[in-house]
């Protein structure tokens, strides 16, 4: 009886450790479309002094200004809400 070992003495077969396909299914995935990441490096990799998180144009451009408008706005409001809410009640 004694100790029992913790881990087992015996692993089970690597689930994704075969460079082979699932039998069944075709050798590339027709929805995967071409490699966008080396054309995505170049336009990253340029130095034309934008910084990296506008780097895409008007789309980056959007979303980083509603974001700092949104940071902004949620500032002034936490502000004002605690300026109100130091304000002694009146009765």
């Amino acid at each position: 009886q004694g100790l029992k070992p913790l881990a087992p003495s015996d692993y089970p077969h690597l689930i994704f450790g075969t460079s082979k396909p699932a039998p069944g299914l075709p050798p590339v995935d027709p929805f995967l479309g071409k490699n966008k990441v080396p054309d995505l490096q170049k336009v990253f990799q340029r130095s034309d002094g934008l910084p990296v998180h506008l780097k895409l144009g008007y789309p980056d451009k959007l979303l980083y200004r509603t974001t700092m408008a949104l940071t902004i706005g949620g500032t002034i409001y936490c502000l004002v809400a605690l300026f109100i809410a130091s304000q002694p009640k009146k009765q």
